[in-house]
């Protein structure tokens, strides 16, 4: 029997927004390093030539994610159309993706934050805005009236609860809400992508007079409001579903993260050991939340926790979506084989610079493997796709 009970509990007030969810898309990005963020460039291409980008209430991102999240935002108003495909995608989103995929910045960031005045994430940051946002604040993006609301999730190692970046705001449940912030837009997602242990954590200070209490804010109070500690959004909620889930009834999820493997002698230094700890913990929560989203979907029409959308990750075999065959459809599950696939989903999640051809291949996947799931799940009758992005590379 499906699993009834929401992916998440939901108590952080909003005034601003209904209770209930409400008819409208939602597009989740989880996290998984430079891996995610070009198999989600492939997914964010095959949505934009499917007119969905147009379509979209809202972009919910971590870590990786939120990297490409970001540049989307930066951008979305540049992208003009309201129908159909915008032609200048390639030279607005992806150009710069692909720029900062062939740079390392995880290496050079750890060096400089041990050997430099400052720490790794301020590093980290200084590279997001050096190669992709520059100056750029989130009031920079898209307003509600202009595009998709996107929110950038990081993890409040203080209160243990996300810290949402936004362009109306940036609120954490606990502490409280801080309108209409200037807070650059390489700081949110570097505090969205510090990954744990070099990457993290991101320091934001702020003015305690900058947030504004609302009921429930039973942590409205330095150092909460002044020093603010976080680390990566995926360590919370790796799918980016919570501030998606309870607002809108069709839930796109694009997963680029990993999965924990075997390891018949694990290390017992405590460094590796730790880890291991944190990958298994990790691997749980996504495991839960993938499952109760999946069961989401399989509820009858008419429940409360009923969602309609499809999920898809850089793990998923073409063929357990059963796609009738299709003349000329080119993503067959022969076309697509899982051990090839797989290869890529092995790639690592680091920061790290990767070469033109894997790039190109984590784009084909991203765009073949989101063309089968929504035109299983969500409409059967898109227009069909020519073929991969980049066909001379493949998908291996």
């Amino acid at each position: 029997m499906p699993f009834t009970e929401p992916p998440v509990r939901f108590i952080e007030p909003d005034a601003s927004e209904p209770l209930a969810p409400a008819a409208g898309i939602a597009l989740c990005l989880s996290g998984g390093g430079y891996r995610a963020m070009l198999f989600h460039l492939g997914v964010v291409k095959r949505l934009n030539e499917l007119g969905y980008l147009w379509k979209l209430r809202r972009v919910s991102s971590v870590s990786g994610g939120s990297i490409t999240a970001g540049v989307l935002a930066m951008n979305y108003t540049r992208l003009a159309p309201t129908t159909g495909a915008a032609a200048n995608f390639d030279a607005e989103v992806t150009a710069p993706i692909r720029k900062l995929a062939g740079i390392t910045v995880d290496g050079w960031s750890i060096v400089g934050g041990l050997a430099l005045p400052g720490s790794i994430n301020d590093k980290v940051t200084a590279s997001y805005r050096k190669h992709l946002f520059g100056e750029r604040t989130l009031r920079d993006i898209p307003a509600d009236n202009e595009g998709p609301r996107f929110i950038f999730n990081a993890t409040n190692v203080q209160t243990g609860a996300l810290m949402r970046f936004s362009r109306p705001y940036v609120a954490d449940y606990r502490v409280g809400r801080l309108r209409d912030p200037s807070i650059e837009l390489a700081v949110a997602v570097a505090a969205s992508s510090a990954f744990p242990p070099f990457l993290s954590p991101a320091h934001l200070e702020f003015k305690e007079s900058d947030w504004i209490e609302e009921k429930g804010n039973d942590l409205h109070r330095a150092p909460y409001t002044t020093d603010v500690v976080l680390t990566d959004g995926g360590v919370y909620d790796n799918l980016g579903l919570e501030t998606a889930w309870k607002r809108y009834t069709t839930i796109l999820v694009s997963d680029g993260g990993g999965h924990i493997a075997p390891e018949p002698s694990p290390h017992q230094d405590w460094a590796r050991h730790s880890k291991r700890i944190l990958d298994v913990i990790d691997n749980q929560v996504r495991s839960l939340r993938k499952r109760q989203l999946i069961d989401s979907y399989q509820l009858p029409a008419g429940h409360e926790h009923y969602r309609t959308g499809a999920y898809w990750g850089i793990r998923s075999d073409v063929a357990d979506y059963s796609l009738p065959p299709i003349t000329g459809y080119p993503f067959t599950p022969a076309a697509c084989p899982y051990d090839t696939t797989m290869a890529l989903a092995d790639v690592d999640t680091r920061l790290k610079a990767l070469d033109d051809t894997i790039q190109e291949r984590l784009i084909n996947w991203g765009y073949a493997i989101c063309d089968v799931a929504m035109r299983r799940h969500v409409d059967p009758q898109l227009p069909l796709p020519a073929g991969f992005p980049y066909p001379t590379a493949g998908l291996g």
